[in-house]
């Protein structure tokens, strides 16, 4: 094959969902990382799309001890960096903090690399996910992804049903159609949206197209992953049998 035709062996790692680009750099200058059977170690290495790359057991086992967080953010905090006066979320996540009973214990190692996936904004409260780990981050925030998030959303106005049917399909945000969602009624000033996507203040800006307010908004699952019992300004870490898809 043709280099013209190859890729780099870590974009093509991130790509297949076995690991982040930064995670593949690392296992390859490790020499844990197998194409076709054979160890490459040398960074830059460009191989066919269609090669079998395999981890090795060092790497699988590091991939397990990888953290992912689940935090029920309170209105007021933002998710990643701020700007004076404001707060990360990231700052609740302290050893008071921790909801359950875990065997795992909160140590400074898993700050590593830990990041959000999947942002609310200042004024939106519920389930935020930081993770250490590129492959769940890409399943929820990579450009193919279809992983579903819910959310309850309380507004005020009215909403006649071609306005809704138009917040389940036809709004545009940026000059760009909007992938169908599933929005419905659960009480007189409450609304369910479950969406694929997760463009920057989406659901206050379609909800603004068609009259309505938001004046509260809360995050209760990602994917398969429901908030659940977990209480305001608390977290707890993913366990092992839990699954985003």
């Amino acid at each position: 094959m043709s280099e013209d035709n190859k890729v780099r062996l870590s974009k093509l790692m991130a790509e297949k969902g076995i690991c982040s680009r930064r995670e593949a750099d690392d296992y390859i200058s490790r020499g844990l990382v197998m194409v076709n059977g054979e160890v490459v170690s040398q960074l830059g290495t460009k191989v066919s799309p269609d090669v079998k790359i395999t981890l090795e057991a060092q790497a699988l086992k590091q991939q397990k001890r990888l953290a992912t967080i689940l935090l029920n953010k309170p209105v007021g905090y933002v998710s990643a960096q701020p700007e004076p006066p404001y707060q990360p979320a990231i700052k609740l996540i302290t050893p008071q903090n921790q909801f359950g009973n875990s065997r795992t214990r909160l140590k400074e190692e898993h700050f590593k690399g830990l990041a959000v996936a999947g942002r609310l904004d200042i004024d939106s409260q519920g389930l935020l996910l930081f993770t250490q780990d590129g492959r769940i981050a890409k399943k929820i925030i990579g450009e193919e992804s279809k992983l579903e998030k819910e959310y309850i959303v309380r507004v005020q106005g009215q909403l006649p049903p071609d306005k809704l049917k138009l917040l389940n399909f036809g709004l545009s945000l940026d000059g760009k159609k909007l992938k169908p969602a599933k929005v419905e009624w659960l009480n007189e000033d409450q609304l369910r949206f479950v969406l694929q996507e997760g463009k920057k203040r989406q659901i206050r800006r379609m909800c603004e197209l068609v009259g309505l307010k938001v004046t509260g908004l809360k995050r209760v699952r990602i994917g398969k992953i429901r908030l659940g019992q977990l209480p305001e300004g608390q977290w707890r870490f993913l366990e092992e049998d839990e699954h985003l898809d």
